[in-house]
């Protein structure tokens, strides 16, 4: 289990500026190193592996958190809720695969901050829908894109881009950038027209079933959403192919996928890696904060 990762160590730090400086002096792992203790930790949760896995991987937590650094909150939370995703991660990672345990280990770092920033940043919860999300990480980039000023008011002319763009209701877009402002209100403000009713009363009831709220606001949900999108580009051969050498976990080898479809194994590679493409320029495309993922 993760909770038997302890990060005691690394707490025992004069503030974040030494832990940082701490995090950079540990020594990257070569592929022999990282998959013999990701087999010691997974199966027999080795604590000396462990902490060989967590400390090698604490520079990417702090280089992913520095990209979130603009939302105002404090860096050293921001850091902790990251080395959690990092220790996710390790406990999850399936040594056979053929990425690197960074690669994997960034989707688990930035949805744990994300997350973070998420239940922190507003009164009324930002995230309520994957839409919403993405417009929440991206609304500063797009401003700046636009009118060059990531904290001023948007024009009609740029709310209709951002909608065209991201697919959002208009609705949507001006109450994100209100809240982005530091313009939440109480909700139990008295209406101006007089009446006893306060401003909760008019907000429309956006509640989900517990399945779709997991499905919406779960970091996982919204990654496989994007893949399955990203997976509607390609053929459906193609799609089973890239699947199977990337997700499944018993990865078929080339020569066996070859068989199966009646391909060589230099064509079932060369579809594997056409199909990644494709998927990390929707991705980058679709959900450009996952842009790392692709460096």
């Amino acid at each position: 289990m993760t909770t038997n990762l302890h990060l005691d160590f690394y707490r025992n730090t004069n503030g974040i500026r030494e832990f940082v400086q701490k995090a950079r002096s540990y020594p990257l792992l070569t592929v022999s190193e990282e998959r013999r203790f990701i087999t010691l930790w997974q199966g027999s949760q080795d604590a000396e592996a462990g902490h060989r896995l967590v400390s090698s991987h604490l520079r990417l937590v702090i280089s992913i958190t520095n990209s979130f650094r603009r939302y105002g909150l404090s860096f050293e939370d921001l850091v902790s809720e990251g080395c959690i995703g990092l220790m996710q991660a390790v406990d999850r990672f399936d040594g056979n695969r053929e990425c690197r345990l960074s690669t994997y280990a960034k989707w688990w770092i930035r949805a744990a901050i994300q997350e973070h920033i998420m239940r922190s940043w507003s009164l009324v919860r930002i995230g309520t829908t994957v839409a919403q999300k993405k417009l929440f990480f991206n609304l500063r980039r797009m401003k700046r894109e636009l009118c060059g000023d990531g904290d001023g008011h948007l024009s009609e002319q740029d709310i209709e881009t951002i909608m065209a763009r991201l697919h959002i209701a208009r609705r949507d877009v001006v109450a994100m950038e209100g809240r982005m402002s530091g313009m939440d209100i109480s909700l139990n403000v008295p209406t101006s027209d007089g009446d006893a009713s306060e401003k909760i009363d008019a907000l429309a009831d956006t509640s989900e079933t517990p399945a779709a709220a997991y499905e919406n606001h779960s970091e996982h949900g919204y990654q496989r959403r994007l893949l399955g999108q990203a997976l509607e580009c390609v053929s459906e051969r193609d799609a089973e192919i890239f699947k199977a050498r990337r997700f499944w976990e018993d990865t078929p080898t080339l020569k066996k996928l070859g068989a199966d479809y009646g391909l060589s194994p230099e064509r079932v590679r060369q579809i594997e890696h056409g199909v990644f493409k494709v998927v990390r320029d929707y991705v980058l495309t679709e959900a450009p904060e996952y842009g790392s993922q692709f460096g």
